[in-house]
């Protein structure tokens, strides 16, 4: 691979991770090509975008970016390495694990780029699976400001249809 070509893959890998907010690091190698296929059609279905990339050249965009939790990742970056690039966060922890208990060592996951943080190492994965979306935070904070008011207005549709009966529920509250 010449220099211009290199130069060309690191601007690739560089607007890859701008567009992409979370991205997972994972050891795919000694998958044949029918497990490569269906692991890559079930990244396609996921909406997560399977790549295999050259570590001296990822490491130089994490070495680049001027992150140090980009550039915490470079010492991972050993042996075969696929990036998984994601929009969920937790997309791609779900499918590892999946695959993991089908019974599957591949992929196995070397690290992970998710939130603005980076997680290092195959322990990580429960940590990762467990991870909230933007909208499921977002739901979880709706549904816990919902809960009091409909405590009271159960209360208050429960009570007689006096002033007194809305005065007593209230101060029982």
């Amino acid at each position: 691979m010449n220099k211009e070509m290199k130069a060309q893959v690191i601007e690739n890998l560089t607007a890859e991770l701008a567009q992409y907010p979370n991205f997972y690091l994972t050891d795919i190698e000694g998958l044949n090509a029918e497990k490569t296929s269906a692991l890559r059609r079930e990244c396609f279905g996921e909406g997560i975008k399977l790549e295999v990339v050259k570590n001296t050249l990822l490491g130089h965009v994490f070495k680049a970016s001027g992150n140090p939790e980009l550039e915490s990742l470079v010492e991972i970056l050993k042996g075969n390495t696929a990036i998984m690039f994601c929009e969920t966060a937790n997309a791609p922890a779900k499918l590892i694990q999946k695959w993991q208990k089908a019974k599957e060592e591949k992929p196995a996951l070397k690290g992970a780029y998710v939130q603005e943080c980076a997680f290092i190492g195959a322990d990580k994965l429960a940590e990762l699976v467990a991870v909230k979306s933007k909208n499921e935070l977002i739901a979880d904070v709706i549904a816990l400001l919902q809960s009091p008011i409909k405590q009271v207005v159960s209360a208050l549709q429960s009570a007689p249809q006096t002033v007194a009966g809305v005065v007593k529920t209230l101060e029982e509250k």
